[in-house]
């Protein structure tokens, strides 16, 4: 873990060296794309158009050798006042040996695509608190923990609220999520259907004009079944994000989060290594067009 840690935070001190300096710092904060694994309630300018990609990696799993990557690029669009649009397909590598209940592979295959509507409600500027509803629904014929083939379709609907803490510094964010999915495996047709539930949160500073640093713990619980029927996991992630704003157009953002505590159904130990991995990261890096 402390070797993981020393390198993320190599990554960030020289991208801090890096960044340009500006002189004067914009007015409050653009939470579209700050947070790592969690979204801000802010959606963009109507007429903006952006392209996105986005790659997570989730490392550990089972005490045995579990590596995989996903390769996301996204073209947003924001038609009308307060909505956004975002159409994405993703790519995957698995690279797994000797993880119980998942076949061995090392596999390289696009996995599917994606669709994601974002509504703000309230934004902050005018209200107490921002306040966005976003819906992410994808279809994939690659599982995204297995890597086994078949077809899989989901949502995940969220329901997010950010504030300044301190104008123009510190701002905070609150996601509440849920994630209904089903599965068909190719492989002996066998069905599946599980649920998520999630609280999560966060915190960034502005330590330069162009650079935050904060980070964000987040809560979930898995269920067999749609509608949370018989429980099957928990954990518990923690972990550094930091954004740069490299120019006018261009944005970077670097997250990377831990299991510090999680617990499979009937079974004890402080993770869960089954539903969940040790490790996760992500890099996102955006461009207005």
């Amino acid at each position: 873990m402390g070797g993981r840690t020393c390198k993320f935070w190599m990554v960030i001190g020289c991208a801090l060296a890096l960044a340009p300096a500006r002189s004067s710092a914009e007015e409050g904060f653009d939470t579209e794309h700050i947070f790592g694994f969690m979204i801000g309630t802010d959606v963009g300018n109507v007429g903006e158009r952006e392209f996105q990609t986005q790659t997570t990696g989730r490392v550990g799993k089972g005490g045995a050798a579990y590596r995989a990557l996903e390769h996301e690029v996204e073209i947003e669009i924001v038609p009308l006042p307060n909505f956004r649009i975002e159409l994405g397909g993703t790519a995957s590598l698995h690279d797994i040996t000797g993880v119980p209940d998942i076949d061995d592979r090392r596999q390289f295959n696009f996995q599917g695509a994606s669709l994601d509507l974002r509504y703000r409600l309230l934004d902050r500027r005018r209200a107490p608190f921002g306040l966005t509803i976003a819906a992410e629904l994808h279809g994939d014929r690659i599982d995204e923990t297995s890597g086994a083939k078949g077809r899989m379709y989901g949502t995940e609907f969220t329901l997010a609220f950010d504030r300044e803490l301190i104008p123009n510094f510190a701002i905070g964010a609150l996601n509440l999520i849920y994630q209904p999915e089903w599965a068909r495996f190719e492989v002996g047709g066998v069905s599946e259907k599980s649920s998520t539930i999630g609280a999560a949160f966060a915190g960034l500073v502005r330590v330069r004009p162009n650079v935050l640093l904060g980070g964000e713990l987040r809560y979930f619980r898995q269920y067999e079944g749609i509608g949370l029927g018989e429980f099957a996991g928990q954990a518990l992630f923690v972990g550094p994000t930091a954004y740069f704003q490299l120019s006018e157009r261009s944005r970077l953002t670097l997250s990377w989060s831990m299991q510090a505590w999680g617990r499979p159904a009937g079974s004890g130990g402080n993770l869960d290594l089954v539903n969940y991995e040790r490790h996760q990261a992500r890099m996102v890096f955006g461009i207005n067009f």
